[in-house]
């Protein structure tokens, strides 16, 4: 997982799943030595000594923060027909919803139930609220200072070359510095054809003078298949560098941190780092 995608919500999520996993360890109850007996042998029971509160609360808070971050970086993946991050939002909720009443329920509730019930109303607002609310949207870190890319097969780029945004102008190949053809001119009688000269590419095809460059999304935007498929195969998150390997028309092969390709169809507004 990169963790430049994550989020301010998903850094709530994890750091309440920790919380609730350390509360597993702490007393449930709590305990009133009556007096004159010598309570020092006693230990009260934690989480871990009770299997229904462990599993239903402490358990399935972690597994539903774990699959709340987990399926926003795959949000393609699905379990009976929803999303990993709904489904682990569906977690967090339910293991809120019983450690309330088991609290409620306690007669002497201990350190370990209490920090539990309030881990759980903060990993069931992060999961619930990240996708609802801007603060919690942005990035957990920095965008990282993009690197210098190198051409392909070795090749350098040229004084005023553009780095291949969609819609940049590129010299023809062939052409006089300074000289400029309008597209689709055709030679006049008696002139001939340029010895050099090498035919538009198809549309959808990728260019062969585009440079690889970072760049930025200014909001959220999918990231498609190559092989065409409707479903994402990731999110691009605002603040994240990415990298564009081709140009295909308007749209952009663009490689995640992670390594996964796809096509960016939206590219309006994007900054070239």
């Amino acid at each position: 997982m990169n963790i430049r995608s994550l989020t301010r919500g998903d850094g709530v999520v994890i750091g309440a799943a920790v919380v609730l996993f350390v509360a597993s360890f702490l007393d449930l109850s709590g305990f009133d030595c009556p007096a004159r007996l010598n309570c020092s042998s006693y230990n009260a029971p934690n989480a871990w000594d009770a299997l229904g509160v462990l599993m239903s609360v402490f358990l399935a808070g972690i597994i539903g923060g774990a699959l709340v971050v987990v399926g926003r970086s795959m949000p393609s993946r699905k379990v009976v027909g929803l999303d990993l991050g709904q489904f682990g939002a569906a977690f967090c909720v339910f293991a809120l919803w019983t450690a309330f009443w088991t609290t409620i329920d306690a007669s002497d509730a201990g350190a370990g139930m209490i920090l539990g019930l309030l881990a759980a109303i903060v990993l069931a607002g992060g999961a619930v609220a990240t996708p609802l609310v801007p603060a919690l949207k942005a990035p957990l870190m920095g965008a990282p200072r993009p690197q210098a890319v190198q051409p392909p097969y070795g090749g350098q780029p040229q004084p005023g070359q553009g780095y291949g945004y969609p819609g940049a102008q590129q010299q023809p190949y062939g052409a006089q510095p300074g000289q400029q053809q309008p597209y689709g001119a055709q030679p006049q009688p008696g002139q001939p054809e340029p010895q050099n000269a090498q035919a538009t590419p198809a549309a959808g095809a990728p260019a062969g003078d585009f440079t690889p460059f970072w760049f930025a999304v200014p909001v959220a935007r999918p990231l498609y298949g190559e092989d065409g498929s409707p479903s994402p195969i990731a999110e691009l998150a605002p603040g994240t560098w990415y990298l564009a390997v081709e140009q295909r028309g308007s749209a952009l092969i663009a490689q995640t941190q992670d390594g996964r390709r796809g096509v960016l169809q939206d590219t309006t507004g994007i900054q070239r780092g």
